[in-house]
């Protein structure tokens, strides 16, 4: 591919790869810092609710306070990129109407401004590169075929786990092998009744914020993560919420593995993840009965087959995300974007809640997110987890039973409400 090269390029011609980022907490602050230490890209703008942040962030990075504007005027925006100044701006919805950067990166976690923050960048054909895989879960499988028509790039990033998860897919796939199971580490074990209250202070001690580490610690992220790979693969979950078993690094070929052969998947092909020492590492068991590749794995690796583990001890997050930046805007390549809707991430309630009630965000005190198949999720008219947000209950719900249509009530007023209405069309009619 030859990335660096060509962004070697773009730099000797004074024309690096001009960035915009939605969001600047944790994910988006070490992305602009990552993109500065790139020869041909550069961060040009910030947005974020709090400018506070995107502004600390282009100190950081070495701007001079005078050389960073802050404002939600286009026509300000445009006349500081111009001139070279950076821009901070707290309206999310500005980023794709500039015209001076080249892409997007959504970073911000929230659903509906991340469904809204992509679809304006692709309506201006502008690549848009999501940190924000709980939008992708939701609707990404409409803003993805909206962005081949508009013939721009939409995708997760690498370094997330769908994107190196992808990537191991795609190696293994190019050296024959069929994939039996992708799977990431997990490095606790879920709690489905952890609340941001209960986890502030481990939020504070982590510099966190309490409702995204709970999103890790009741397993709604780790659900999203491989409904992600899921979608872009066709491999499926085995069972509602996965496997999940903890496993070390060595019993990984015995335990992720049919049952026919002495494993716990009823099905070769799935999705699942393992807590322990395997976090935070990605893996695949993939799997050959061709004599002479397990001759050469054999020859090669020591291993006897017929199933073999190819494992990346490691996720970068978002310092490897400029390389999805670099193939969308050089290549016009996707690193991984849903092909279907083959699994979904339903609300699940953490607690009873009573008609009347209103649902707050993901990691939030009243529901969690687990996995299934996208034709079970349909069958039972759940709610996917990427609508559920400030939603009302309507009829009461135990703990631990889903979210569905006959006892609760989206908010219908919401941008990612109306996409996936009609997402779900299209998919219904193809069906």
């Amino acid at each position: 591919m030859e990335l660096v090269r060509k962004l070697k390029q773009r730099a000797a011609a004074g024309n690096p790869v001009a960035v915009g980022i939605v969001g600047c907490g944790m994910m988006g602050s070490g992305l602009a810092h990552a993109i500065n230490n790139i020869e041909g890209m550069a961060v040009r703008a910030i947005a974020d609710i709090a400018p506070e942040r995107g502004i600390e962030t282009f100190l950081e990075m070495g701007r001079e306070r005078d050389d960073i504007v802050v404002t939600e005027a286009l026509g300000a925006a445009h006349d500081a990129l111009a001139a070279g100044r950076a821009v901070v701006t707290p309206d999310a919805m500005l980023m794709p109407r500039l015209e001076a950067v080249e892409a997007g990166v959504e970073a911000t976690g929230v659903p509906e401004v991340g469904a809204s923050v992509a679809y304006e960048c692709i309506m201006n054909r502008k690549p848009i590169v999501m940190l924000n895989v709980e939008t992708d879960v939701t609707v990404g499988a409409y803003l993805s075929r909206m962005a081949r028509r508009m013939g721009t790039v939409y995708t997760v990033a690498s370094g997330d786990e769908p994107g190196v998860c992808k990537m191991l897919f795609e190696q293994a796939r190019l050296m024959g092998f069929e994939v039996v199971c992708l799977g990431k580490g997990k490095n606790n074990p879920i709690d489905h009744e952890v609340t941001p209250n209960s986890c502030a202070e481990e939020a504070r001690r982590r510099g966190l914020s309490p409702k995204i580490l709970a999103s890790f610690v009741d397993g709604t992220k780790t659900m999203v993560e491989m409904a992600a790979v899921s979608n872009a693969t066709g491999l499926l979950p085995d069972v509602p919420g996965m496997h999940g078993a903890k496993v070390e690094l060595d019993e990984l070929l015995d335990r992720f593995i049919p049952r026919r052969d002495g494993g716990i998947f009823e099905r070769r092909g799935v999705v699942d993840y393992s807590t322990g020492a395997i976090a935070p590492g990605v893996f695949a068991i993939v799997y050959s009965d061709d004599a002479r590749i397990r001759q050469d794995m054999k020859f090669i690796t020591g291993a006897d087959g017929p199933y073999y583990l190819h494992f990346r001890p490691y996720h970068l997050c978002d310092l490897e995300t400029p390389q999805s930046l670099a193939e969308a805007v050089l290549l016009g390549e996707v690193t991984v974007a849903p092909e279907a809707m083959h699994a979904e991430v339903v609300a699940v309630a953490k607690h009873d809640l009573e008609p009347g009630q209103a649902v707050g965000t993901i990691g939030g005190a009243e529901t969690y997110g687990r996995i299934y198949t996208y034709r079970e999720a349909r069958s039972r008219h759940a709610i996917p987890i990427g609508v559920a947000e400030h939603g009302t209950v309507t009829a009461p719900v135990s703990k631990g039973e889903m979210l569905t249509e006959e006892n609760f009530a989206p908010d219908d007023s919401t941008f990612i409400y109306r996409l996936r209405r009609m997402q779900d069309s299209i998919l219904e009619r193809e069906s």
